[in-house]
């Protein structure tokens, strides 16, 4: 049942200690008035501000589910950058989104878990991090970003620099990344722009990273995914899409590419699927899709049937 009324919501915060150290602080709503459906934790992108899935989190939350957000640590509510200047982007995978998984998983009584990754959200969940368990799981914009895949010769240079100048020199002079001015969201911590910057150059990205288990770990990935794309996004393109899906070999893989047209908007583009201007368009169908799996759920449960490698494309 979908109620657009936010004031039937209930909203709290969310406080989760790390064992590796630090806190994510984030954002829980769910229905005031009726037990939850199920729960989708919402992983976010680098840089990207927990405000930003505000919206999406209340539509969720308004249509029966419990819907989590937040920020990983040395970003936004999360921590001052600075204070975690150590943290790399594979600790935000590895370490920040399992431990929301887990702390998510127990509390709403035994209902469906979901979750959807926007960009490096996406990876983790790609990557094994907080996907064990869950009924189906959506990625948003999550490629391989490899700067030399970029199209447009303009952005190509303007990444290239923030990654592998502006971003490594700053993060070295202040300890951590001023994301607001250099046009990246939020701050960061200067190991994650590091590792960041030296995975950019890196054909396969983190996949040639011979300090990481990333293609195994993808090939151990079971049941259902939609990636979702953006004909607009000027990074993660279809083939770089793929670059990651193609590695989910044990896993059942939908994947659709949205234009701003089909949400009745003038962009999308990397960042913007998540914000309200699709909420009559777009955001159903991503509904539908996690209904269908919450639906699914017990009889994915109780079956000893595995998916391999099948992939449909819309």
């Amino acid at each position: 049942m979908r109620s657009d009324d936010t004031a039937t919501l209930d909203a709290e915060e969310l406080r989760i200690q790390i064992p590796a150290g630090g806190w994510v602080v984030g954002t829980v709503r769910k229905p005031a008035d009726e037990s939850p459906r199920g729960v989708v934790v919402i992983h976010p992108a680098t840089a990207v501000p927990e405000r930003l899935c505000t919206g999406s989190a209340e539509f969720l939350a308004s249509s029966g589910y419990v819907a989590v957000t937040y920020d990983y640590r040395g970003t936004g509510r999360s921590g001052s950058p600075r204070d975690h200047r150590g943290l790399r982007m594979r600790d935000w995978m590895a370490d920040d989104v399992p431990a929301v998984a887990a702390w998510a998983r127990p509390r709403f009584g035994d209902v469906p878990q979901l979750a959807v990754g926007h960009s490096i959200g996406g990876h983790a969940l790609a990557l094994r991090h907080g996907s064990r368990g869950l009924a189906g799981f959506v990625t948003v914009a999550s490629h391989a970003g490899v700067t030399a895949t970029i199209p447009d010769r303009r952005e190509r240079a303007r990444v290239g620099l923030i990654l592998r100048a502006l971003g490594p020199a700053t993060a070295k002079l202040l300890g951590y990344v001023p994301g607001r001015r250099l046009g990246l969201g939020e701050d960061m911590p200067a190991a994650a722009m590091r590792e960041w910057g030296r995975w950019s150059r890196l054909p396969g990205y983190f996949f040639d990273d011979p300090t990481m288990t990333a293609a195994a770990d993808a090939a151990r990935v079971t049941g259902d995914v939609l990636a979702v794309g953006f004909t607009d996004d000027p990074w993660a393109t279809p083939a770089q899409i793929d670059a990651i899906t193609d590695h989910l070999t044990g896993a059942r893989v939908e994947r659709r590419t949205w234009s701003p047209a089909d949400g009745g908007v003038s962009t999308i583009g990397h960042t913007g699927f998540f914000r309200r201007g699709l909420r009559e368009t777009l955001w159903p169908e991503l509904l539908a899709w996690l209904d269908a799996r919450a639906e699914a759920a017990p009889a994915q449960q109780d079956s000893a049937v595995r998916f391999r490698g099948k992939k449909s494309r819309r």
